[in-house]
């Protein structure tokens, strides 16, 4: 609990604690079991952004070499390797890594998104008993806010791969297209290993849900 003062900007009396609402509580008054819990949480937080850190800093570090890379070979030899802002694959001599950094649009979707759900649901109501369950499901899938109370582009994304050949559907997908916005672009490095020595390769995970 005593490092509990170290992340506070403001000055703690000794003895000593600020809880969650700020507010000064002696420390002999926290029960054992609290105190534990910081220290659980506090470790990991702390562990978390010294690993977020790392992660940020291999990003930075790859995507400077992968750069400077490119400006030798263009000096060299007179070519880009996917240009400065292109998509690039380079392997190792042994084919045992092959380091990828790619490029893509961040999508967001304006108002328009409304009227294009409104549409669809439309269209389901309609059809009624005779609308697929899949593409209920589809739909479902496509406009269910994640956490952070945002849609998965992906999933609405595959709306549009959904053909029917009715006007009331072809509007509501026109909708959906005229939704789409691109808001920059998102920089990504991939890094794969070869399995043995097959042409198969597996992405070496580097977020936690994927280790």
């Amino acid at each position: 609990m005593a490092d509990i003062q170290q992340s506070q900007a403001v000055a703690i009396p000794a003895g000593f604690v600020m809880n969650a609402a700020g507010h000064l509580v002696p420390e002999h008054q926290v029960r054992e079991h609290d105190k534990l819990r910081d220290g659980v949480a506090r470790d990991l937080g702390n562990a978390a952004e010294h690993i977020s850190a790392l992660l940020s800093d291999f990003k930075k570090q790859a995507l400077a070499d992968i750069a400077d890379l490119i400006a030798v070979s263009s000096e060299r030899y007179g070519v880009q390797l996917g240009g400065q802002k292109g998509n690039v694959s380079i392997t190792t001599y042994d084919g045992q890594y092959k380091i990828e950094r790619a490029y893509a649009d961040r999508i967001v979707f304006t108002e328009e998104i409304l009227a294009a759900r409104e549409l669809i649901n439309q269209c389901i109501s309609t059809w009624s008993e005779g609308a697929n369950d899949h593409l209920r499901v589809l739909v479902d899938r496509a406009f269910r806010a994640n956490r952070q109370g945002q849609l998965m582009v992906k999933d609405v994304l595959s709306l549009l791969r959904v053909e029917i050949d009715d006007p009331a559907w072809k509007t509501a997908m026109q909708a959906l297209k005229d939704s789409i916005q691109v808001n920059g672009t998102a920089v990504y490095i991939r890094v794969y290993k070869r399995q043995g020595t097959t042409d198969q390769y597996l992405p070496i995970n580097l977020t936690l849900a994927g280790v």
